[in-house]
């Protein structure tokens, strides 16, 4: 194997020995030989269910276990559409298995497309703490066996994952619901969007590009945050082996969906083996989901999620650890936006079958972790077919049908994994340069322009004002300032202004999920502008370099900058309106990107020295 990928899982593992050993010893102390309902007094039995037909004798049977499951649904976002017609599928295949199953409850589930550039947007990450509340409330009955996860996209299923692991003594399963069939090219969308922003056409003609990408129920197709989310599940050994990207809506993803319900059922009666949740999500798992991110050129935002996800589970990351295991992992999958196909291309070249397989035959995966199928990540090598009427996994690929879309390890579309740290006198932050068009200088020095919103930026574009060379810094967009909201709205700009020729770049405390495609940025800047970061004290004018080689340094003396005060702007309409201002509490106790940007999991005495500001150490070690 890899000896970078095992040394820094060995760092890994040694940073969070106490965390880790802490949290499995909870879940021990979980267990238990009966289904849990049994454990309930007989008054808090009989609230269980309603007693029609014979679901009272169903509920007191001391034997059969019962499946909870935690919905997303709701039919206005696309991905989560399908999810309405899951529970009855999943109670039928349960019973026929030999259980019983109950919905435990629901969870909201946004969508940053609809609210991109909107003020739901600032809600977007903070709703993922709350999904995982609400899935911890769901499950505090304390009377299911295991659990299926419906969940998705972007803050969707990490915040199912952070609650669910907080009952890590349960067998789970994450069970998606699947991309919808391709529309319109993604970089034929994207040069739509700068021609309606530079007025080349109506809205009208806007509005029927956007439908023609986003047609159907299902995720999109694109590789963002969603799509991101499902291989890093598979990675995990969360999801069934080739579960993740068999289009919605098809036979095969019904029979994928009956597979998961049979598959938990058999787990929750711990006949055979014993499979957590809390033994699938382990040190060494979480280090093949950095490294399926990092070939597959996956969206950003997971240096967040998962570094959340990971500390749900008693596990620490930091982005370090992204960086390094980027060093050496190279990039064998194409589609956009770091090529022109999409996420069905890649399901036909192979999906994670040839995926994975690819990367654990050549040393970059572990193969002894625990799965939901069992232990051993090689039962992902085969990939699921129908024979029969009946799903089976027999099938294992020589390689790629689509060496255009997904590669060979010693035949990369690039040698590094593309997310890469860059730190400097202005704080820590990440780039993605596996995103950015062939030929795009990431080494640049240039003078800083300084924004406080998207429409600030948007205006000055109109008026003309960012025609030259500058690195437009955006800043109070961090976790604590607004719930640092994605600034999707500020890549189109950019992007015609490299078209013009000028030499672009972003600094921000905010997010943009990686999919610029063109412009180098410098992303999720911690300490962010709120906590006393560095970047609330940059002028206009003031040199900036920002580097792919690791570099992000403001070109002004250490005195100078001590001596400047920091800028507090006004905040109040950005945490006010659209029910912004009852998240106050959650938003105020956020931490740092590199810490999960989550208000639920404590940081260690290490996670906050990284960490300039005094105040903000002493801040994080309190929680």
């Amino acid at each position: 194997m890899n000896r970078v990928v095992q040394n820094i899982t060995a760092r890994i593992i040694e940073r969070s020995k106490a965390h880790r050993s802490s949290y499995l010893a909870r879940l021990e102390e979980s267990r238990s030989d009966i289904p849990f309902r049994h454990h309930l007094p007989c008054s808090n039995l009989a609230h269980v269910a309603s007693c029609s037909g014979g679901a009272c004798m169903i509920i007191r049977d001391d034997k059969m276990p019962n499946i909870g499951i935690i919905t997303a649904y709701n039919d206005l976002v696309s991905a989560h559409n399908p999810y309405g017609e899951y529970p009855p599928l999943i109670k039928k295949t349960v019973v026929e298995a030999g259980g019983i199953c109950q919905v435990a409850g629901g969870v909201p589930a946004m969508c940053d497309g609809v609210t991109q550039g909107e003020p739901g947007m600032d809600l977007s990450l903070i709703s993922r703490d709350v999904i995982a509340m609400a899935t911890v409330i769901g499950l505090s009955h304390n009377v299911f066996d295991g659990v299926l996860l419906l969940g998705v996209c972007d803050k969707i299923l990490p915040g199912l994952l952070m609650g669910a692991l907080q009952f890590g003594h349960l067998p789970m399963l994450l069970v998606p619901s699947g991309p919808m069939q391709s529309g319109i090219a993604n970089k034929d969308k994207a040069r739509a969007r700068e021609r309606f922003v530079q007025g080349e056409i109506s809205r009208k003609q806007m509005l029927e590009y956007e439908s023609h990408a986003y047609h159907s129920p299902g995720t999109c197709t694109f590789y963002g945050t969603a799509n991101s989310n499902q291989l890093m599940a598979e990675m995990l050994g969360m999801h069934l082996p080739g579960a993740s990207f068999v289009n919605a809506g098809t036979p095969m993803r019904d029979l994928l969906t009956m597979a998961a319900a049979r598959r938990v059922t058999e787990l929750a009666r711990q006949e055979n083996e014993y499979v957590p949740i809390g033994h699938v999500i382990s040190e060494k798992s979480v280090v093949n989901a950095i490294v399926g991110l990092l070939a597959s050129g996956g969206s950003t935002n997971e240096t967040m999620h998962l570094v959340a996800i990971a500390r749900a589970a008693g596990i620490r990351i930091n982005w370090d650890d992204f960086s390094d295991l980027s060093d050496v992992v190279p990039l064998i999958v194409s589609i956009y936006p770091n090529g022109s196909g999409d996420i069905n291309s890649f399901q036909r070249a192979g999906g994670m079958t040839v995926f994975i397989k690819e990367l654990l035959e050549n040393g970059y995966l572990h193969e002894d972790v625990q799965t939901v199928v069992g232990r051993g990540l090689e039962r992902y090598m085969r990939m699921p077919e129908e024979k029969e009427g009946k799903l089976v996994w027999e099938n294992i690929p020589d390689g790629s049908s689509d060496p255009e879309t997904l590669t060979t390890t010693p035949q990369p579309f690039a040698a590094t994994g593309g997310i890469k740290l860059v730190q400097g006198n202005l704080g820590r932050a990440i780039i993605k340069v596996s995103a950015l068009a062939q030929g795009v200088n990431t080494e640049l020095t240039a003078p800083a322009m300084i924004f406080h919103s998207q429409e600030e930026m948007a205006a000055a574009f109109q008026a003309g004002e960012m025609n030259r060379d500058m690195i437009a810094v955006v800043r109070f967009q961090g976790p604590r300032a607004n719930g640092m909201p994605e600034l999707h709205k500020l890549i189109t700009y950019l992007s015609i202004l490299m078209d013009r020729g000028f030499t672009m770049g972003l600094v921000t405390d905010g997010r943009l999920s990686g999919a610029s495609g063109k412009v180098p940025f410098a992303i999720h800047l911690t300490p962010e502008a709120l906590a006393g970061g560095m970047i609330a004290k940059i002028r206009n004018g003031d040199l900036i370099t920002m580097s792919g080689s690791g570099v992000l340094h403001l070109h002004v003396s250490d005195d100078e900058l001590a001596a400047r005060p920091l800028v507090r702007p006004d905040l109040r309409e950005a945490r006010s309106g659209f029910g912004r201002q009852i998240f106050a509490p959650l938003r105020k106790n956020l931490a740092g990107a590199e810490e999960g940007a989550s208000s639920i999991f404590t940081c260690t005495e290490e996670d906050c020295g990284r960490l300039t500001s005094r105040a903000d150490m002493l801040r994080c070690m309190e929680r």
